[in-house]
């Protein structure tokens, strides 16, 4: 009886594998945005306040919000849903999938409100009064209770 070696075909290359993301990254990046969403707090306080140094309190701290959400938290953003999600998302524990699903979805309500929010900021950060006050300073709240909640919910699942 002869034996022939079983050969498998050629399988085709594929992108490398990223590499994984340190647990440290992760939680500096969520530090920054736990010390930005402080600076969110702070800055509706200097837009209800009357009076040039609050308008240039609120401008600065408009600038730097603005700066953080639109770069570092962003690409924070990106990676989790490109590099760490769908690996969570390919588990058998199907609470874990619901977990993972939910911080996509936190993701999506954050660039909506982002969206929302950013136009009023940058008219702040260009030392000019929001149009809509009545708006931007509940809408800032909404915005750091979610983003708090979606940190907590992250750090538990990933680091907990």
């Amino acid at each position: 009886m002869s034996t022939t070696p079983l050969t498998r075909p050629a399988r085709p290359e594929r992108p490398a594998v990223p590499p994984p993301l340190a647990p440290a990254l992760i939680d500096q990046t969520h530090c920054e945005i736990a010390l930005v969403l402080t600076q969110i707090e702070g800055l509706a306080r200097w837009l209800a306040a009357p009076g040039p140094q609050a308008q240039a309190q609120a401008a600065d701290l408009a600038l730097q919000v603005c700066g953080f959400f639109n770069g570092p938290a962003r690409a924070h953003h990106e990676t989790e849903e490109t590099q760490v999600f769908p690996r969570l998302l390919a588990s058998h524990d199907a609470a874990l999938r619901a977990q993972v699903q939910r911080l996509q979805q936190d993701h999506h309500w954050i660039e909506e409100d982002w969206l929302e929010i950013e136009p009023q900021l940058q008219a702040v950060a260009r030392g000019q009064r929001p149009g809509r006050l009545d708006f931007l300073c509940p809408a800032l709240a909404e915005f750091t209770a979610l983003y708090r909640e979606h940190l907590a919910v992250e750090d538990a699942l990933l680091h907990g």
